[in-house]
């Protein structure tokens, strides 16, 4: 099974693709983090990672989306654009036919690393533990974006 795992934002957004065949271990396929410039509109910037998404779809032909549900912060302006950015990327994944699966940070720490409180260093060390060909260096959002992956198959046994 091949899907698409988000990091949600709209300044940074994370993004894995990574396959996983029954009885082997889960494999990175592609990942990234996208950017968008602060200085564009936010309508340009939902668009642009619209467009680069629909990209993904198209190139790796995933089943299914794994996304992280909204963290609520203290910022709501910040909020409620992550959770536009989040509307935007389900509309486009159902449009194509995925299936959607939801993932609390909660959740996605516990399925990685065993521990629902462990910090963003203890989940990027985990990630590098299980999947062998990430990238020694890149920014944090890509490193949640395939921790929201391996979520998904770490849940989807049950």
């Amino acid at each position: 099974m091949r899907i698409l795992s988000i990091d949600p934002g709209y300044e940074r957004l994370g993004v894995a693709i990574i396959d996983k065949t029954k009885g082997q271990k889960e494999f990175l396929v592609f990942s990234d983090c996208f950017k968008t410039d602060a200085k564009e509109l936010f309508e340009d910037r939902l668009t642009s990672i619209g467009l680069r998404v629909e990209k993904l779809i198209e190139e790796y032909k995933p089943e299914a989306l794994s996304i992280e549900n909204l963290f609520i912060s203290n910022n709501q302006k910040t909020a409620m654009r992550v959770a536009e950015v989040r509307g935007t990327l389900i509309y486009i994944c159902r449009k194509n036919n995925l299936t959607i699966k939801e993932f609390t940070p909660l959740q996605v720490k516990l399925a990685v690393t065993g521990d629902g409180k462990s910090s963003k260093d203890q989940v990027i060390k985990m990630v590098k533990l299980l999947i062998k060909n990430t990238k020694e260096k890149a920014l944090d959002d890509e490193f949640d974006a395939i921790a929201v992956g391996l979520a998904y198959f770490a849940y989807s046994r049950f």
